[in-house]
């Protein structure tokens, strides 16, 4: 966990606010559960972070099947949730951190069942914010000449690699855009 800056810790604060509206609205949990949410620590994940997007944090030595609120220790979100571009999706990572504060340890078919009912745009937007994560800390494009499809990578091909959609061998393209 990163030390979230002034600026950050102020636009999580709003993204609380918000997640917490909602789910009130909601009417799934006690208001009293809900309340709780406003005291838990919000942190962000570190920059280069790429396949987590989101992580509630349990306090060391607490493994039981069934976690209470008192075990969280903070909740981490990705720093690049908090621009405008993703805010549909922070909401929902939010959420979904949310409920495992709220005891929902594990994904399972309820865990499932209840995120599902988020109400907001974002809920599948997961899969792009790691496409965009990994173009970001991307050292090389794997690119394909044919269909002209790229994949991001830390290290060059050299020629090893056929692309999956029409098995034409990928060629090596420096990343030079914006990084991590």
């Amino acid at each position: 966990m990163a030390k979230p800056s002034s600026i950050q810790a102020s636009s999580m604060e709003d993204l609380r606010i918000e997640v917490l509206l909602t789910m009130n609205l909601m009417e799934l949990w006690p208001e009293d559960e809900l309340s709780k949410l406003h005291l838990i620590q919000l942190g962000v994940l570190r920059r280069n972070a790429t396949q987590r997007h989101g992580v509630t944090r349990f306090k060391r030595g607490r493994f039981s099947e069934t976690l209470r609120f008192e075990d969280v220790e903070t909740v981490d979100i990705h720093p690049y949730l908090l621009t405008q571009e993703w805010f549909d999706y922070a909401r929902f990572v939010l959420y979904h951190e949310f409920l495992h504060v709220l005891g929902m340890r594990f994904h399972n078919a309820a865990f499932r069942g209840v995120e599902s009912l988020w109400p907001h745009q974002g809920a599948d937007q997961g899969k792009a914010f790691t496409q965009h994560l990994r173009r970001l800390s991307a050292d090389w494009l794997w690119t394909c000449t044919t269909c002209e499809h790229q994949y991001p990578r830390k290290k060059r091909s050299n020629g090893r690699y056929k692309c999956r959609t029409c098995s034409t061998v990928l060629i090596d393209i420096e990343n030079v855009g914006e990084t991590i």
